[in-house]
């Protein structure tokens, strides 16, 4: 099977788009922990991305607050457990490991959710962003601390002016 990627300019550096021909199964940026490799078999395709590159650039914009994209993350039964909850955090806000392992029904698996939380091959669409250490610290983040800051930031700025709107 044909694998393919895309390159995507944004805010917080170039990410690299991964995906199957009908799923995304990746988004890696500059200096990512656990680096995606490129062999021969990968094929570059940005008209496969269009959607998924779309969706982020109004992401970046401030446009966008939740993504509707088809996805394809490999991973085990609890990782996926793990990566939906990701997905029922709001915009804007932040939880603590501990309460997301809570809101898995495993509320002393807090480091194993870390863990999965680290492995998630689709950061800001899933968003592990949103999960902050139990006294508020920034901790982990597969991209880098500062580029966790200034999404936690992105996303406090736009979903602020978005309350004010409706306010």
């Amino acid at each position: 099977m044909t694998k393919i990627f895309s390159l995507l300019d944004s805010p917080i550096g170039e990410l690299l788009l991964t995906g199957d021909g009908r799923s995304v199964t990746g988004i890696w940026m500059q200096s990512h922990r656990g680096e995606w490799k490129r062999t021969k078999e990968w094929l570059r395709d940005d008209r496969a991305f269009a959607v998924t590159r779309a969706q982020l650039t109004e992401y970046f914009a401030g446009e966008r607050l939740t993504f509707e994209l088809s996805l394809a993350a490999e991973g085990t039964g609890f990782q996926r457990k793990v990566w939906t909850e990701l997905c029922a955090i709001p915009y804007g806000e932040t939880i603590s490991y501990g309460e997301l392992a809570r809101r898995i029904g495993q509320p002393t698996a807090a480091r194993a959710v870390g863990l999965a939380n680290g492995s998630n091959p689709l950061p800001i669409v899933v968003p592990c962003h949103r999960v902050i250490g139990a006294d508020g610290s920034l901790t982990g983040f597969g991209g880098g601390i500062e580029r966790k800051r200034w999404l936690l930031a992105h996303e406090a700025r736009y979903s602020k002016a978005t309350q004010d709107l409706f306010s």
